[in-house]
């Protein structure tokens, strides 16, 4: 089979594809015939080296694909051949909160990831593709479409809330669907009058542009002074001082990217004053995705996939993502 490894260099151009053994499942394990891997920022900087440089080499990057099921392991009882499936983030992260162990079972990171034709998992560590979905849009679900999901749901997302997403990646279109379709109202944010038209086309109800210095007095105008109900906050340090002026009393900012930036001092007392809870945000559950997916299906929802690259083209999608250019995911077709 093919499949790419970060081996020793850290770099775009570093990441190697190789011809390795197909994998045999052992006992309670699937073999997956991986048909579409999707990209996420920690993708780039797992290659690069700027996530981690201490990971087990060689390894197969990429935590979020989709494919089928080719072959099953002794004392397999969920799945059989030929069911359509999508890989959970954390392996073993199956229910309840996250735990000490769950990120030691994280795809491309602790463990080997999807961009290959074949990977082995745990029978727990899937869920089943909803079947109107592609493979290709299946593959965006594990990681960014997670986390929005959880950003919203640990903030309590009622109809009637106000949220504000960042920008036109894969999490904030993510989260500007499923809020739309619980009944809430979006204010994004956008460097882009283009991109700004396709936020208000999936539902935006206003759209800022962050190049503003003070996008945040823009956010509150339009709650009529109070703030947003919920924050998914994709850009760290450089945004949080701000999304914290954005956000109403009692509201609750999901904190989990680093776009604008990982150092920064923010005063805290303005969040302390107005009783804002921020969660750190990592991925989610099998449950969680699970729950997830069920509302994918009643609403017949589609991830937002701004390119599907070749599976020799790797690195070219890696450097698209990296430019920022695109809008929603990125994903590589592995035929």
């Amino acid at each position: 089979m093919k499949r790419y490894v970060i081996n020793g260099v850290f770099s775009i151009d570093g990441l190697v594809q190789e011809e390795a053994d197909i994998p045999r499942p052992g006992c309670r394990q699937v073999l997956v015939r991986v048909r579409a891997a999707s990209l996420n920022y920690r993708d780039v900087l797992m290659v690069t080296g700027a996530y981690s440089r201490n990971i087990p080499q060689p390894l197969i990057p990429f935590s979020d694909g989709a494919g089928e099921i080719v072959g099953v392991g002794e004392g397999v009882t969920r799945w059989k051949r030929g069911d359509r499936v999508i890989p959970t983030f954390f392996q073993n992260w199956l229910a309840g909160g996250i735990t000490r162990e769950a990120p030691a079972s994280a795809l491309g990171g602790a463990r080997d990831g999807v961009l290959a034709e074949y990977a082995l998992f745990e029978e727990e560590g899937l869920v089943e593709l909803p079947t109107h979905l592609s493979f290709e849009e299946g593959a965006t679900l594990p990681c960014a479409a997670l986390t929005a999901w959880n950003c919203l749901y640990s903030g309590n997302l009622t109809c009637g809330n106000t949220v504000l997403v960042m920008g036109s990646g894969g999490v904030s279109c993510f989260a500007l669907q499923f809020a739309r379709s619980a009944g809430a109202r979006v204010i994004a944010t956008s460097g882009s009058d283009a991109k700004a038209e396709r936020l208000k086309a999936l539902g935006a109800s206003d759209v800022i542009n962050y190049h503003d210095p003070d996008w945040e007095k823009q956010v509150t105008a339009l709650t009529a002074g109070e703030g947003v109900d919920i924050v998914v906050e994709v850009g760290g340090a450089g945004t949080l001082a701000r999304s914290i002026r954005a956000t109403r009393i009692g509201g609750h900012i999901s904190l989990i990217g680093v776009l604008a930036g990982q150092q920064g001092e923010v005063n805290p007392l303005p969040a302390v004053m107005k009783g804002i809870l921020i969660a750190g945000i990592y991925v989610g559950s099998r449950e969680m995705f699970q729950a997830m997916n069920r509302s994918i299906v009643l609403h017949r929802l589609h991830p937002v996939i701004d390119r599907v690259f070749p599976f020799d083209e790797a690195r070219d999608a890696l450097r698209h993502l990296q430019s920022g250019s695109h809008m929603g995911k990125v994903v590589i077709s592995i035929p």
